[in-house]
């Protein structure tokens, strides 16, 4: 029989449930509990009306929220690519070619080495707040790179995503058709029984628009579902090609038309931004304001990679949103909690109501704005996973 435990003494506690506490988006209740029995949640609400449990800790005056739901994150890989930020830094432009040098130390590197580098940035993410995250394959480029990354993967998280179509693979750079069919069959075969979703890198320099259609289409009727990287580095067909095959989700967003984000707006296709990524590369930044005034929904990830955006850091990201992205911190909590859940198409994470997975992040302040308030600052002071304290 699990336990229960109550956590009281809450001064705010986001929910995600605007029928709760304050009726925003974040249903944000203030001096609250929560109640948790085995793996859910079990109960939220004022903390003078809790219920009995067989446990009880004070939070102190503190702030709780979801963990975060961190969808979009490269985390199968090997080496680093310390020399290249450097240079880039030093005013060279970001360009899809760099993922090459990743690809050589990952297919040189061993099974035990990609698992040994998948759990230390985990752990890392799950010390920052995140109990929830997805993470793609993509730096193999052939069938037994790509199917071995991916079962690595599934050993860690039931997010994992096929992203065999990165960038063409080197050995076969002038004959990409033969790729797309090696990514769209041999490849696909053998990576599917290990993933949930399909991805496919859709820019200049690496798929476009009919590519990214034939590898998206081959995927779903394998049971994938797709998800797009997107409109990162120019305009271009993805966001509109992921709205038309019911993509989870657009990512990074950074250059719409006026008719991307309508169809965004009138899709279930969530945009996820990643300012990781334009932190990292000196990019533009992604216009939140723009997408969240239509009535898109946004979501907020790392999208954690040795090349463009290597922070494992959603409060670092909510900072970013909420300083150069005109996101308020209402807005950008939401979209690292509830926005990825909804960019994975879940809904029993992300919040913190009965019935959800009992995923808490305690921060040492009194409310979730201090995460883009105080950037920088390490200020989760406890993490509950599955209703197990893990940190």
């Amino acid at each position: 029989m699990s336990s229960s435990t109550v956590i009281t003494n809450i001064a705010a506690l986001v929910t995600n449930d605007p029928s709760l506490g304050d009726h925003s988006p974040l249903g944000l209740v203030r001096d609250a509990a929560v109640a948790v029995e085995g793996d859910r949640v079990v109960w939220t609400g004022e903390s003078s009306k809790a219920p009995a449990t067989d446990n009880r800790v004070d939070a102190g005056g503190r702030a709780v929220l979801p963990g975060f739901v961190d969808s979009h994150s490269h985390l199968l890989f090997g080496g680093d690519r310390t020399e290249e930020f450097n240079a880039r830094m030093s005013g060279r432009p970001y360009s899809a070619g760099g993922i090459r040098t990743t690809v050589a130390a990952t297919r040189a590197a061993s099974d035990a080495e990609l698992e040994a580098g998948l759990v230390r940035y985990l752990a890392e993410a799950l010390r920052q707040g995140t109990t929830t995250f997805e993470t793609k394959s993509g730096y193999g480029l052939t069938t037994a790179d790509e199917s071995r990354a991916l079962r690595v993967a599934a050993r860690h998280t039931d997010e994992v995503t096929f992203l065999g179509a990165h960038i063409v693979a080197p050995e076969l750079a002038d004959d990409p058709a033969a790729y797309v069919g090696l990514v769209t069959g041999e490849m696909l075969d053998a990576c599917a029984p290990h993933a949930r979703w399909i991805d496919v890198f859709c820019e200049q320099g690496a798929f476009d628009g009919d590519q990214a259609h034939a590898i998206l289409t081959a995927g779903k009727a394998r049971g994938l579902h797709p998800r797009i990287h997107a409109n990162q580095l120019s305009q271009g067909p993805g966001v509109r090609l992921a709205v038309e095959l019911d993509a989870a989700s657009a990512d990074h967003c950074t250059h719409l038309t006026d008719a991307d984000v309508d169809a965004l707006a009138n899709s279930r296709t969530v945009a996820t931004l990643l300012p990781g990524a334009e932190f990292s590369t000196r990019a533009p930044w992604p216009d939140a304001r723009r997408l969240l005034d239509a009535g898109a929904t946004v979501a907020l990830s790392t999208d954690c990679n040795p090349g463009s955006s290597f922070t494992s850091s959603v409060p670092f990201c909510i900072a970013l949103a909420v300083r150069d992205m005109g996101m308020t911190p209402d807005e950008a909590v939401w979209s690292a909690t509830a926005g990825g859940a909804a960019a994975l198409r879940r809904d029993d994470v992300g919040r913190l109501t009965p019935g959800a997975y009992a995923d808490l992040t305690l921060l040492d302040a009194p409310s979730h704005v201090h995460l883009a308030y105080r950037p920088g600052v390490p200020l989760v002071a406890g993490v509950w996973r599955r209703g197990v304290r893990v940190h």
